[in-house]
């Protein structure tokens, strides 16, 4: 069984608040496009799918600002995906306590990680 990573992350195309579920590198050009300059989500996702992970992917208009879309996102990654096991959360840009305690929960209920970047655990830690 494979484990499942969740992202976050702009796209150039796709809809928003949708979990889309890629298992392989055409699944991402395809479904989700290219990456938008300095975003960091299809990044991760590539990077994901070539260690053999699923990873489940929503996009976001712009990462790390938009708290409507990650909260949303979360809600429904625990509504429709309730049948599978996260083995981790990946919130390129994020550093908003707000957006990051969301994710706590949803950490603790699966015992997964939060994969962040030393620039973003940096913001978070400069935001009290």
């Amino acid at each position: 069984m494979r484990q499942v990573m969740v992202l976050f992350g702009e796209a150039e195309k796709g809809a928003f608040e949708f979990p889309y579920i890629l298992q392989q590198l055409p699944q991402v050009v395809d479904l989700l496009g290219n990456p938008p300059p300095e975003s960091e989500g299809l990044f991760y996702a590539v990077q994901g799918i070539l260690y053999n992970r699923e990873i489940i992917f929503f996009r976001v208009p712009e990462e790390g600002f938009s708290k409507f879309d990650y909260v949303n996102g979360l809600k429904s990654l625990e509504s429709q995906v309730k049948d599978k096991r996260v083995n981790a959360i990946c919130m390129p840009g994020v550093g908003d306590p707000e957006i990051l305690s969301a994710t706590k929960l949803l950490c603790h209920k699966h015992n997964s990680f939060l994969i962040s970047s030393q620039k973003d655990l940096y913001d978070f830690l400069t935001t009290f």
